[in-house]
């Protein structure tokens, strides 16, 4: 029965009882019709909350997935929250194996490391790609992006960078639309490996050669095909010497970027009519095969003059694409090396056919060499000598960033190794004067000596702050801000800084997204970039200027807008800091962020101030860049990624202080083990004086024994960078004998590098240098929370 029967006959029933107690015809039509419309709505709006069964939720089918993300050209897996493979095609199992989770794939290290990054990178952003990596069975590419309902899970996509194979490139072409080319010009085309086997040929070297066009010659003896008279003419086998005699080619497929070797394909051209001096018939044909190639090639005449070059060859000679090439190719090069390269050319000119390879400097670009090959050639009348010249314009461009990249990276090095020895130096002096100060009390003659020495080792501690900074090794304290807070609490002090004669300007968009950033180090960035930007505005001359800073929201569409392949797409909250100064020229603005680069005068700049910025932005996950146009300002624009809380966790509140804890007293055993004798002696004493036992350990295999042999502490004090046993390996095995027992590591690095290391509840970080009463404080804190936790509830 229709599930809408029911409704109708009640519908019918209850107006017949109304007609039949009232006698009103009027109101039963209008109960019955309104009636109608109610029931026929209630009908709809069911019909809707009904979801059909194909649009319900249901468990995820990885079965449907491998189906669809099968690829024969590309590795692809998914992987969840925990890094673990739920899903993968069939080629990640041939190149991987299906047992491997990325990013722990068969890499080089740096791989792995750039593989590791990019998967936080794809957490925080959704999307992101990493290049040149290199493995034990070739190099890859790898783009990932997070997908999901609930975003929760990560795609990685691996494809392996082609290798280019110019000999397999060169036979494709002339087997298909370059192929029928040369065929209505009437060449036959061949492609010859090393050892005389044909790579591929065209139609009608098939016709020609084997009375069939659609013959497969692949594989075959090239020179079977061909026989000779008693003249050293060449003819087809086939036709024998009553056909027509030929005029071969030979062109060799050299890669200017390999090493010359004999194991090249060659490329024959085969033409009607022999050879003939002074024939240059076929050089129009010849010419529209090499402006088809890829290749720069270009060809000269006996005398060294050029008779054609193609667009390749003049884009990668610094030439412009249609316009004249000089008379000669010495023309092209530095002063240098012209009698080189024109004695190279009359060499491969006047002898047999043969080909090499020479380094040269072109006038366009003097300071990067390239390889151009040369080449002998015979049968094509006024043609001799085939120049090859790849267009390195990318590869120069990428070399020069990597050489940048890897040039900032050593000096970071340098910087955070240096400043990690110095902040033990600096721990030892502090710690000294520290006690020395307990000892004296104020007014001594003393006292006001041993307060100077400490106040410039302070001043000494905050620079190798910087230089950690510059080497993105300092430790961070993130918190969830608001950018315009950080501003409004530096502007008083940068009116101060840069004077009455500039004026400052701030302004901040609305609805701006927060960030998480450690904010004293934000400050660092905007009174360092206010700073520069004073002097730039004083150094013009003129009286005075404006420092602008503003903030602004900035989203996906502002980011495509941009047009910076750099920048990811997503959520950013920006930091502008504009100034109308002199400007930095074009030349300069690559460099600015390199350490130790000043344009100032001796003794006015040490060239680490944007260095440090630009170390402290990248550490804070961040982008910064810089425009200018000369003799109207600068603008440098920080991007920090928006803050999203994770799913579940409380919002932001304000910081309500609690209420002061009495101190934990000196009562406890320690194990302090630090290789730097000074630094062991000042920490051992500082704790002693406080009532606690401490035993001293000189490394971590020391330390490790003396736990192994009985030693009960309430505590572990550990140097991270140690010889032979360093810190967080000695933590791991005392924590399989002591699990429960805390470690207060202490370091010149970053805490963040640390916890990437080795990360555990009751882990705790002191960073270098420090005072006696910091340490003593740290200590307090931790034996205290201990004996907290042990007390009864």
């Amino acid at each position: 029965m229709p599930d809408w029967l029911p409704v109708m006959l009640a519908l019918v029933g209850s107006a017949a009882l109304i007609q039949l107690i009232t006698g009103i015809w009027v109101l039963t039509a209008a109960y019955a019709g309104a009636a109608l419309i109610f029931a026929l709505s209630l009908r709809a709006l069911a019909r809707k909350m009904v979801m059909p069964a194909s649009e319900k939720l249901a468990p995820p089918d990885w079965s449907v997935t491998v189906t669809a993300i099968e690829r024969r050209d590309m590795a692809i897996v998914i992987t969840d929250g925990a890094g673990r493979v739920v899903c993968a095609n069939t080629r990640y199992g041939e190149w991987f194996g299906y047992d491997s989770s990325p990013p722990q794939l068969e890499l080089d290290e740096a791989s792995v490391d750039r593989l590791r990054a990019a998967a936080s990178e794809a957490w925080r952003s959704g999307i992101t790609r990493a290049e040149g990596l290199v493995g034990t069975s070739g190099r890859w590419h790898a783009d990932l992006r997070r997908a999901g309902r609930g975003q929760d899970y990560l795609v990685w996509e691996l494809s392996p960078v082609e290798m280019v194979d110019l000999g397999a490139r060169v036979t494709r072409l002339i087997t298909d639309k370059l192929g029928r080319a040369l065929t209505i010009a009437g060449i036959q085309a061949a492609a010859v490996n090393a050892d005389g086997e044909i790579l591929g040929a065209n139609s009608d070297f098939a016709r020609r050669a084997a009375g069939d066009a659609e013959a497969e010659l692949a594989g075959r003896e090239f020179v079977e095909f061909l026989t000779a008279d008693e003249y050293d003419r060449i003819f087809y086998a086939r036709e024998g010497t009553s056909g027509e005699d030929l005029r071969l080619v030979h062109l060799p497929i050299m890669d200017p970027d390999a090493p010359a070797d004999d194991t090249q394909p060659s490329l024959f051209l085969i033409l009607d009519g022999g050879m003939r001096a002074n024939d240059s018939t076929a050089l129009p044909e010849i010419e529209a095969l090499l402006s088809l190639l890829p290749l720069g090639l270009s060809m000269t005449d006996r005398d060294g003059r050029f008779l054609f070059a193609n667009k390749a060859f003049r884009r990668a000679a610094g030439l412009e694409t249609h316009g004249e090439i000089p008379p000669f190719p010495s023309d092209l090069v530095v002063r240098e090396d012209k009698g080189a390269f024109a004695d190279a050319i009359r060499r491969h000119a006047a002898g047999s056919s043969s080909s090499g390879a020479m380094p040269i400097r072109l006038e366009a670009n003097p300071d990067e060499p390239v390889t151009l090959s040369l080449a002998g050639v015979r049968g094509l009348g006024e043609a001799a000598v085939l120049l090859s010249l790849k267009d390195t314009t990318e590869e120069t461009r990428l070399k020069r960033q990597v050489a940048q990249a890897t040039k900032m990276q050593a000096v970071g090095q340098l910087a955070g190794g240096v400043a990690h020895d110095f902040n033990n130096v600096l721990t030892a002096i502090i710690g000294y004067c520290d006690l020395m100060l307990l000892r004296h009390a104020p007014g001594d003659s003393d006292y006001d000596d041993i307060q100077q020495i400490k106040a410039n080792s302070n001043r000494a501690a905050s620079l190798t702050r910087q230089l950690l900074a510059f080497s993105r090794q300092q430790t961070l304290r993130p918190q969830v801000l608001q950018m315009p807070d950080v501003v409004s609490e530096v502007s008083n002090l940068l009116k101060r800084l840069i004077g009455e004669k500039i004026q400052l300007k701030v302004s901040h968009d609305r609805a701006l997204g927060a960030v998480r950033a450690d904010p004293q180090q934000l400050e660092q960035v905007i009174i360092n970039l206010a700073v520069n930007a004073r002097d730039a505005m004083m150094s013009k001359g003129e009286d005075g200027g404006v420092l602008t800073i503003s903030t602004r929201k900035i989203g996906p569409r502002e980011v495509r807008a941009l047009k910076n392949e750099v920048l990811p797409s997503g959520n950013y909250t920006a930091l502008v800091v504009e100034d109308t100064g002199t400007g930095i020229p074009p030349e300069v603005l690559g460099k600015i962020f390199e350490p130790f680069y000043t344009t100032k005068e001796m003794g006015k700049g040490t060239g680490l101030g944007l260095s440090t910025v630009y170390g402290i932005v990248k550490q804070s996950g961040g982008f910064i860049f810089a425009d200018s146009d000369p003799g109207k300002g600068a603008r440098f624009s920080v991007y920090l990624p928006v803050h999203v809380a994770a799913p579940g966790s409380e919002p932001v509140r304000p910081k309500v202080e609690a209420e002061p804890r009495a101190a934990f007293g000196g009562t406890g055993a320690i194990l302090l083990v630090e290789d730097e004798d000074t630094v062991r002696a000042v920490a051992e004493r500082a704790l002693t004086r406080q009532g606690y036992k401490v035993t001293t350990a000189n490394d971590g295999e020391e330390g490790l024994q003396i736990v192994r042999d009985g030693g009960e502490f309430d505590l572990v004090i550990s140097d991270v960078v140690m010889p032979t046993m360093d810190g967080p390996a000695m933590t791991k095995e005392i924590l399989k004998l002591k699990p429960d027992l805390p470690v207060l590591f202490m370091s010149g690095y970053a805490e963040e590098q640390l916890r990437r290391e080795i990360d555990f509840q009751g882990m705790h970080f002191l960073p270098k240098p420090f005072s006696v009463a910091q340490i003593g404080k740290k200590v307090g804190e931790i034996l205290g929370e201990r004996a907290n936790a042990a007390k009864p509830t």
